[in-house]
């Protein structure tokens, strides 16, 4: 099986999108390599030969989609990381939105994620490690940055928690919301309309946080300094 390296990397590109589009869909366990190989126009043996098989093939296809995905939507949304606080948390939000609920390709990868939370694989323990640990210090980093180092951890975690699952409602609830309220939530402008009320939303929780911790530190210190 010979071939030059034009047509070795359009193979490996057909069938990395066939698969993409195939694992997202139906998820490692119901998709088959010969699906996968009748929708990118390839041989069956190919998989074999440009992956060395189905289960590095989907690795293959989680790492190349988290890029595609990322590269759209980077996990900002484009601000800095030394701009206002609020602003780094409403591009996080963004972002992770985009990537769920967007039509196509850049989807993909989302939907990829949401399987693995639910049907996990070999893959999954790599994608914590990689992917999903690193995105929830970041955000935990931001969160603390809004309620003060005084919080605890249990706190920050929980908070996180709230943003992150407002988020997924969207996604888990997509053809219930279509259906109940006709809202398309995968359109660009009810993407972004979504995102600012999770944003607001959010700030008010996190600024009750915040007051409820500086009004307990106020009291224990009110209280030890009463004796």
């Amino acid at each position: 099986m010979e071939h030059d390296t034009s047509s070795n990397a359009d193979c490996r590109e057909r069938i990395l999108e066939a698969a993409g589009e195939i694992f997202a869909d139906c998820g490692f366990r119901g998709a088959t390599v010969r699906k996968i190989c009748e929708r990118a126009k390839v041989n069956v043996a190919a998989i074999n030969y440009y992956f060395g098989g189905k289960e590095k093939l989907y690795a293959e296809v989680l790492r190349h989609w988290h890029d595609f995905a990322t590269k759209k939507y980077p996990l900002l949304f484009g601000v800095r990381e030394d701009a206002p606080v609020d602003e780094q948390l409403r591009g996080f939000i963004r972002s992770f939105l985009f990537r769920l609920l967007d039509k196509g390709k850049p989807a993909w990868f989302g939907k990829l994620m949401m399987r693995e939370m639910t049907e996990p694989t070999r893959s999954f323990e790599r994608l914590v490690k990689e992917i999903v640990r690193p995105r929830d210090r970041i955000l935990a980093s931001i969160v603390q940055k809004m309620v003060g180092t005084s919080v605890s951890e249990e706190e920050i975690r929980l908070c996180c928690a709230s943003i992150i699952g407002q988020c997924l409602y969207y996604y888990n609830a997509m053809y219930v919301v279509t259906r109940l309220y006709h809202q398309d939530v995968s359109k660009p402008d009810e993407i972004e309309r979504i995102a600012e009320h999770i944003m607001q939303f959010s700030l008010k929780g996190l600024e009750h946080n915040s007051k409820h911790d500086e009004d307990r530190t106020k009291k224990e210190t009110e209280s030890r300094t009463s004796f």
